[in-house]
């Protein structure tokens, strides 16, 4: 059976990887030169700038995840690093009992559970209790039979179920907490203001922040030395091992339908490749609305598309820069408050700087050099799309007032930015749009609700359409890559009892 799959990204290539290994035979077909699609990094001036990665799930035995890399990956050969801190923040309004205004997340949970108690003794109970759910979460395979979808499941396997009800009962008892909940029941004002700041203001579930924890102290959600561009790169090398084939510069324009059933990719030059089936791993909303016109709905897409159910990851700006410098006692992650809030262009309001200092990638400067890239998130993608296409000069001079900015503010912060700036780079979402298509230039999908655990609201299929389905970054909300690989094992698995049992 013939296989089209739109897409040569993550999703795309290690779906292509298990449908190879199931006995179909694929295609994927990029729009891009390179693999990866939002795992990616790029070159300039001998610096590189990475977009995605800054860890995985699974980069040790110390989690699942490790079983799905390691069917399509020899994961002993990546060096991982794993970091002493998750971030560093500044606070602003608050310092702790020894003077420091520097909050720390460390990634060992021992250290961690220490500094907690010794900086906010009056908090004893809640961080404990934090505490108690990372442990618990470490106790369990997350998640459960990673392996198996359901219907592959033996009974024997599904009755072990039972043995995750006290992972069931903390979770019930977290489900709906946010950071700024918890930060409420905090008596310690340092305490208090570093998890309000857990996600730049923001309100997000906690178990956002205590997942990875409970993996970061197993090391298995280390960074992959070379980054995203790297990382995707053995994905095409192991497709491609497996027999599959990579088509790259193939902008796909449409999919074709007769009678209800996908036969063939149409790209923007005219040119068909027709196929058995199709599946789609890019852009959710191009996939229904575009390649597909909006044929194939019901009432459950139209309030997808709608935002009714689920908002938009926001956007990212990005501002990368070559410093001939080695910032080798500062912290990889890091956040400050601005000198002054700075507004964008696109009416975002920012008053804190996120800095991610690559000093413990060697290969992404030459010696004695660091990248850095600073990120800002917006929800208003569709400013700077369409700011691009209809005005590049404003949108270029926009472009260079927040890099100028910003370096500002670098600088007044770690000194010695300017003059050993060697390279400037700014990505919009209009970078990302035009790199990967993804709806307003989003960064990662959907934003995740406070129901981590809901169902997906994105189904492999759709209405009306045979032979035809979905998966990638939009089957999730929070996608990233973990999910990503999830999805297209579990599709590949469901593919494979359809068609091969």
């Amino acid at each position: 059976m013939k296989v089209n799959i739109i897409g040569g990204g993550v999703s795309g290539l290690t779906l292509g990887c298990y449908l190879q290994m199931y006995g179909f035979r694929t295609e994927i077909f990029e729009k891009n030169k390179v693999p990866g699609g939002l795992c990616a990094s790029w070159k300039r001036g001998g610096y590189t700038f990475d977009a995605s990665i800054h860890w995985i799930l699974g980069s040790g035995e110390g989690s699942a995840f490790y079983k799905l890399w390691s069917q399509l990956l020899d994961m002993k050969s990546v060096e991982f690093v794993t970091h002493e801190t998750c971030l560093e923040i500044e606070l602003k309004n608050s310092q702790d009992k020894y003077g420091n205004n520097i909050f720390r997340l460390y990634t060992d949970i021992c250290r961690l559970e220490k500094y907690l108690l010794d900086i906010a003794p009056e908090d004893r109970r809640s961080i404990k209790r934090v505490v108690t759910l990372i442990r618990t979460m470490q106790k369990y395979e997350m998640p459960p039979m990673v392996c198996e979808i359901p219907e592959l499941q033996t009974f024997r396997q599904k009755l072990k179920m039972v043995r995750y009800l006290p992972f069931v009962w903390q979770y019930l008892k977290w489900a709906s907490v946010t950071n700024m909940q918890f930060a409420r029941r905090l008596r310690n004002p340092f305490l208090k203001e570093a998890f309000e700041l857990l996600f730049d203001g923001e309100e997000v579930n906690l178990l956002v922040t205590t997942m990875p924890l409970a993996f970061y102290d197993k090391k298995s959600a280390g960074y992959p030395i070379g980054g995203s561009a790297r990382f995707a790169d053995r994905f095409a090398d192991r497709y491609m091992q497996l027999g599959g084939k990579i088509n790259y510069n193939r902008d796909v324009s449409r999919v074709i339908v007769e009678n209800g059933r996908a036969m063939a990719l149409e790209f923007s030059d005219g040119s068909l490749a027709e196929s058995d089936m199709t599946i789609s791993t890019v852009d959710w909303h191009f996939t229904v609305y575009k390649a597909l016109g909006g044929e194939f709905i019901n009432s459950s897409i139209e309030k997808l598309a709608s935002l009714k159910v689920l908002q938009l990851y926001p956007s990212v700006l990005m501002v990368s820069l070559g410093v001939a410098k080695t910032f080798k006692d500062f912290p990889h992650f890091f956040r400050f408050p601005l000198s002054r809030p700075y507004l964008s262009p696109d009416g975002t309001v920012y008053e804190r700087l996120e800095v991610h200092i690559y000093n413990y990638d060697p290969t992404f400067a030459p010696e004695g050099k660091t990248s850095v890239t600073m990120s800002f998130f917006t929800r208003n993608g569709a400013f700077w799309i369409d700011l691009r296409n209809s005005d590049r000069e404003l949108y270029d001079r926009y472009k260079s007032d927040l890099a100028a900015n910003m370096i500002d503010e670098l600088d007044k912060k770690f000194g010695d930015i300017k003059a050993n700036l060697e390279v400037t780079d700014v990505a919009t979402p209009a970078t990302y749009h035009r790199y990967t298509g993804n709806w307003q230039g989003s960064a990662q999908g959907w934003f995740p609700g406070n129901n981590l655990m809901a169902q997906s609201p994105v189904g492999i299929d759709l209405p009306g359409l045979k032979e035809f389905y979905y998966t990638g970054q939009w089957s999730m909300p929070g996608g990233g890559l973990p999910s990503v690989l999830k999805a297209s094992h579990d599709l590949a698995q469901k593919l494979m009892l359809k068609y091969k049992s």
